[in-house]
């Protein structure tokens, strides 16, 4: 054999979308000169499966699993893809959260092989040719992060690359779309993690982060770049600080579909779960009290899509605030504060409303409110404590609560807690799994998956609010079983299909598809869904 056909047999096997591993047939490795560089066994995908299975098992920890995983992926696609897949219950807080955080932590500890694209400051006058790679010409969907608002963890600077690849191994595993149409990418413009710029094995930028104009202009040049190579493009932003992810979202929703996961997924997969809650409380959502946590990007955005479902009930704008209370690091959110961000004005209670108040802080404010739902987006861990969640269930025979903050270290409260603090009474789900029994872990999955190949499938090109909602009651349609709110993480793919549909159909109502709606049928969503086995 060539010295030519022997490079081209170890690059099959170096091409995470091409290698087969020990799958190879005979027939196979005859054609493409694999013989000796495998072992002569020729295995099947699924005993490959019970191969790596057997590895997680005799691991010590999840953090070690997740890093096997991620070397997994960089060496096999459709054998990581096709595992995710065989046990999604298992394997979804390996590949995302709550290990994820970890995985950000450490990303630098665990850098193998290039996945995806890091786009940095010092390379701004690059992107446009480092985004021409003849192998990107299938992409579909890109997750973008620069990293400084990485879960409830702050600043991981390049380490945070590990959100969009977690973000897009669950795009393939529950909406099914094809490895090699997703692109996770990192603008990296520096870390204000000192602790990160120190460490010798920092693989990101030195360099304080970028801010102000100059950050502005090298995300408008990414932007520009990425429309003129894909214009139809379906961009996610995700974990960017709150005072740029709102900037971001109105900035660029209007120049290609996108949208941010941490303010709208956050919003309808929140709202969707508050829906099924509301039905087993046998209430209507307009006569709920609202009380939120935490008003950053997420907080925000749930109370925002929250409106848009009051109204919808027949409230008016007016009204439909006036059921929401929401809850920052300073108290009560009034109107007379110095400092609130846009999004926070349109939550603000009118001063003089509260200022017979005893205290405004989250104690006073549900001893005030007497609320029936509490929603925690804050970061804050145990800042549900027993004094608010008893005072809430004293006024509320199904308190609804939802401590949603990611991962378990940050989360407002234990549901083990809150189910013992109500008597059993309450109604609760989660951002991390705590494997607590009848608690709904109210994970984004169940919704970004969908939304995304909603938006594909309709050929949007925009991703509008009314797709949002769509995607928000569709999942609150679906329940779940006894308290348990939402469908078990083993059916995300029929539930991403669910989704799919709605918001596709959703995004032909409001004017922003190029397919018909007759031809958005759920046996079409269902064939452009990539199964997970060798061709």
């Amino acid at each position: 054999m060539s010295p030519a056909h022997h490079a081209a047999a170890r690059a099959l096997l170096a091409d995470p979308l091409t290698n087969k591993g020990t799958a190879f047939t005979e027939a196979e490795r005859d054609a493409f000169g694999l013989h000796g560089l495998l072992p002569p066994h020729v295995g099947t995908l699924e005993s490959q499966i019970a191969r790596r299975r057997r590895v997680l098992d005799g691991m010590a920890d999840d953090f070690h699993r997740y890093a096997f995983l991620r070397e997994l992926q960089d060496s096999n696609e459709v054998l990581f893809h096709a595992l995710v897949q065989a046990d999604l219950p298992r394997l979804l807080p390996l590949v995302y959260t709550p290990t994820v955080g970890a995985g950000c932590e450490r990303f630098s500890e665990i850098w193998r092989k290039p996945r995806g694209l890091f786009l940095s400051y010092p390379n701004r006058d690059r992107i446009a040719d480092i985004l021409a790679d003849p192998a990107l010409d299938r992409i579909k969907v890109i997750v973008v992060s620069d990293g400084e608002r990485i879960l409830g963890l702050g600043d991981q600077g390049a380490g945070g690359m590990g959100i969009p690849i977690g973000k897009l191994a669950l795009y393939t595993a529950c909406a099914g779309i094809h490895p090699a149409e997703v692109l996770p990418i990192l603008l990296d413009v520096g870390t204000d993690n000192a602790a990160l710029r120190d460490d010798p094995l920092y693989v990101g930028w030195r360099n304080p982060r970028v801010r102000g104009e100059d950050y502005a202009a090298f995300v408008d040049s990414f932007v520009e770049a990425v429309a003129a190579r894909w214009p139809d493009v379906l961009l996610q932003w995700e974990d960017f600080a709150g005072h740029n992810a709102h900037d971001l979202l109105g900035r660029y929703r209007d120049r290609l579909p996108s949208f941010n996961d941490d303010i709208q997924g956050t919003a309808a997969t929140a709202v969707g779960t508050l829906l099924s809650a509301i039905r087993r409380t046998g209430a209507r959502l307009a006569d709920q009290r609202i009380v939120l946590f935490g008003a950053g990007a997420a907080g925000s955005g749930v109370a925002e899509l929250l409106v848009q479902a009051l109204q919808a009930e027949g409230l008016d704008e007016a009204a439909a605030r006036a059921r929401i209370w929401a809850v920052d690091r300073d108290g009560l959110i009034v109107s007379d504060m110095a400092t609130l961000t846009p999004p926070q004005v349109r939550l603000a209670r009118d001063a003089a409303e509260v200022v017979d108040w005893p205290a405004q802080d989250l104690l006073g404010t549900v001893q005030a409110v007497r609320p029936t739902v509490l929603i925690g987006a804050s970061g804050q861990a145990g800042s549900f404590t027993e004094a608010v969640v008893r005072a809430m269930a004293a006024g509320c025979a199904r308190p609804v609560i939802f401590p949603l903050s990611n991962p378990i270290s940050r989360a407002e409260a234990h549901p083990a807690d809150l189910l013992a603090w109500t008597e059993g009474r309450a109604l609760v789900g989660t951002g991390s799994p705590f494997g607590v029994a009848g608690v709904t872990q109210v994970n984004n999955v169940y919704i970004f998956p969908g939304v995304g190949l909603g938006a594909i499938a309709a050929g949007a090109h925009r991703v509008t609010d009314g797709m949002f909602m769509a995607a928000a009651r569709a999942l609150g349609a679906m329940g779940g079983e006894g308290d348990t709110l939402l469908p078990p993480i083993a059916a995300l793919r029929e539930v991403a299909l669910g989704i799919t549909v709605a918001v596709a159909r959703a995004a032909v109502a409001d004017g922003v598809a190029s397919v018909a709606a007759v031809d958005l049928t759920e046996e079409r969503i269902a064939g452009l869904m990539w199964q997970a086995v060798y061709d």
